[in-house]
């Protein structure tokens, strides 16, 4: 069993990674994988259809966005949106409206699911999974449920599956 080496939060600020900037939670980095195209397409695609409602429904569209969940826990989203006002810190401390995450070939599912977890007890309202190879996309809840299109009926927002995908 490998040992792990406990960083403070600052430290984990200061720090550069080689690859993607890990998570942080409670003393410890938590690797985060890219997928390589299909992952890049789809967080491409689904970004630019939320930057084209953002003016319109006022939300703030931003990827790979640094989360501060709690004093020693840091999680890196996929895309997060923030609904309203603009954040206005450097990592914001308070929940985005939606949390996306895209799925790599070397995440675990089980990791997954805890950072969902983690988004969810944090308050975000909307926790949205993207499945690029199997062109699949989910919402969490108290689990994932596979949905034809990402739906927000507050805001008569809905995006179906095949814009993420096309």
């Amino acid at each position: 069993m490998a040992a792990h080496t406990q960083l403070s939060v600052e430290e984990y600020l200061r720090a550069s990674f080689d690859g993607p900037d890990p998570d942080y939670a409670g003393g410890e980095i938590v690797e985060r994988h890219l997928g390589g195209i299909p992952h890049s397409m789809a967080q491409g695609n689904l970004a630019g259809v939320l930057h084209g409602l953002a003016q319109k429904l006022s939300l703030h569209v931003c990827p790979e966005l640094h989360l501060r969940l709690g004093p020693r826990r840091i999680r890196v989203a996929d895309i997060a949106v923030f609904r309203g006002e603009r954040p206005t810190e450097e990592i914001p401390s308070t929940p985005p409206f939606i949390a996306i995450e895209i799925l790599s070939p070397d995440d675990r599912f089980a990791e997954v699911l805890a950072k969902f977890e983690d988004y969810r007890q944090w308050g975000v309202e909307h926790c949205w999974f993207v499945d690029p190879r199997n062109r699949k996309i989910y919402v969490y809840s108290a689990g994932l449920s596979e949905v034809p299109a990402f739906v927000i009926p507050e805001l008569a927002l809905e995006i179906p599956a095949d814009e993420i995908f096309r």
